[in-house]
């Protein structure tokens, strides 16, 4: 890792780049290499110790865990767009492997649902489930392949010059917003079968937003981007950032950690460079933020800028994605022993209702859990006893306000006191109780276990609330026109899942945009 990146701390940045790009995520690494494939030389500048943004791992205790990659759909198939820009930053380095059926296994209360790869074979498993239903499902799965096609216009927007999207904008836009009702709504519209409801979108936590919430457009989005089955990156999640950063330092560019950026510099209404937290100033032609734009616009922009942008009235329409919690669990066997499988669990309460169950948990913390989401990531990379031999680790999330936890925002990590750890004890065996239903032989045999938070997430991640999916994926989101490429400052670009949508593929796809941009250059063009 240390030859793929250099610490600011110990080394100075010298020479001149093309692009200055803060944040070194999926949307940031991206949007480096697909310009570095147009022989730009771009310099990516990432605050924490580690770069890779939610494709990064951390380490603990002899055992190794990734902190948002669990799995990734439309990989493995050559002819799909997110294959094919993998393939082209990586020069072909990405290796994936794939999960299998089922893929996620759905449990309401003791009743079992699985999601299993491939079209037909969804529907015919979920059409299993419930009989009489069928016509339901089908028309489910058009409406998801017809949604998920009308959003390349919408996306196609997101390309376009300014004046461009000025003369033609609403009428891309109009079209890839056709889906743009709640996912509730839409369900309603095909079936009032409310168990049906509640298994079709037990995904809801792949966003973060339960159906009376979420925008269809973001379900839709997701379901297709599964539907052919799911993979998981060989040798870890940590393979992305190490495929992608070649691509950018065989162009000349550099990557530097510890690496804080305080303020993007505007001279003349123009994006020309950065100032770091130690004062230094650096300078280049273009500016990209891939550090979200809450992070962008509340924080990194001048006053003036803040105040020409009316940046308050911008964000009226948009807030803050969901909190999380996660607990790393590792275990001193092997996967082979414990043979726990690649699936992941879905477990929720046995009513059926996703958005009544996240609204007496926010309400209530001692609530039964709406979520628990269950991954087994040593399970999933056949390269893991390469690196970890006889040792299995599994990640356990669930919803978290961020609320819960403002109390000790500015107290420092790991030293946040003792009723902090309290609170994190009791949710962590709460969590550790929905494994042991499960896997009763998992008792006791817990080997290390730390539960992170949406504190964590803010620390690590400069996500101001803890928010792991950025913007909240409702219809309002998805009708303000400002989340795009470009920005009102000249020079000034952004990228990132706020500019798409959540998830690898959204931030991979918004690095292509972004980079296309910038070039003035169709870089879908570029795949094969």
């Amino acid at each position: 890792m240390a030859s793929l990146s250099k610490s600011y701390k110990q080394q100075k940045i010298e020479g001149t780049f093309d692009a200055i790009i803060i944040g070194s995520g999926m949307g940031g690494i991206a949007t480096g290499a697909f310009l570095a494939k147009e022989g730009k030389k771009v310099l990516v500048l990432e605050r924490h110790y580690t770069p890779g943004g939610f494709t990064h791992v951390f380490k603990r205790n002899k055992y190794e865990w990734d902190v948002g990659v669990h799995y990734v759909g439309d990989v493995h198939r050559e002819h799909t767009e997110l294959h094919k820009m993998f393939n082209y930053i990586t020069g072909g380095k990405m290796k994936w492997e794939e999960m299998g059926s089922p893929y996620d296994v759905m449990y309401f209360g003791d009743d079992r649902y699985d999601f299993v790869a491939g079209t037909e074979e969804f529907k015919a498993k979920i059409k299993s489930y419930f009989p009489g239903e069928e016509k339901a499902i089908d028309e489910y799965v058009e409406l998801i392949y017809a949604t998920q096609k009308n959003q390349r216009w919408f996306f196609a927007e997101k390309l376009l010059p300014n004046w461009i999207s000025a003369l033609f904008g609403n009428l891309l836009r109009k079209s890839g917003l056709k889906g743009n009702k709640t996912t509730l709504e839409v369900l309603e519209g095909l079936t009032k079968n409310k168990k049906l409801i509640a298994v079709l979108t037990g995904q809801y936590g792949d966003y973060g937003l339960p159906p009376a919430q979420s925008s269809f457009l973001m379900h839709a989005a997701l379901i297709k981007h599964y539907m052919k089955g799911a993979c998981y990156p060989v040798g870890g999640a940590q393979q992305i950032y190490e495929t992608v950063a070649p691509t950018i330092l065989n162009a000349g560019g550099e990557v530097f950690t510890n690496a804080e950026v305080k303020e993007i510099l505007i001279k003349n209404g123009k994006a020309i460079g950065v100032k770091m937290y130690d004062g230094k100033d650096f300078f280049a032609p273009v500016v990209i933020s891939d550090a979200g734009i809450y992070t962008t616009y509340k924080h990194l922009l001048p006053e003036q800028q803040k105040k020409e942008l009316q940046t308050e009235k911008l964000f009226e329409n948009i807030q803050p994605s969901v909190g999380h919690v996660c607990l790393y669990i590792g275990i001193n066997e092997s996967n082979e022993t414990l043979k726990l499988g690649k699936s992941n669990y879905w477990i929720f309460p046995d009513n059926y209702d996703h958005d009544k169950n996240i609204a007496d948990y926010v309400n209530n913390p001692d609530a039964e859990l709406p979520v628990v989401y269950i991954s087994f990531p040593s399970s999933k990379d056949p390269d893991w006893d390469n690196r970890y031999a006889g040792k299995t680790t599994i990640e356990i999330v669930t919803l978290s306000p961020y609320a819960w936890y403002e109390k000790w925002k500015d107290k420092r990590w790991m030293k946040r006191g003792e009723d902090y750890n309290a609170f994190k004890e009791k949710l962590a065996q709460r969590l550790l109780e929905a494994l042991y239903k499960r896997h009763p032989e998992l008792r006791g045999k817990i080997d290390y276990y730390e539960l992170s938070t949406p504190l964590s997430t803010a620390h690590f991640a400069n996500y101001e609330y803890g928010e792991i999916y950025g913007i909240d994926h409702t219809t309002k989101r998805f009708e303000q026109k400002f989340l795009k490429a470009r920005t009102p400052v000249k020079n000034l670009y952004l990228t990132g899942q706020d500019i798409v949508s959540c998830g690898i593929g959204g931030a991979l796809f918004s690095g292509l945009i972004t980079a296309s941009a910038v070039s003035g250059k169709n870089l879908l063009n570029r795949l094969k």
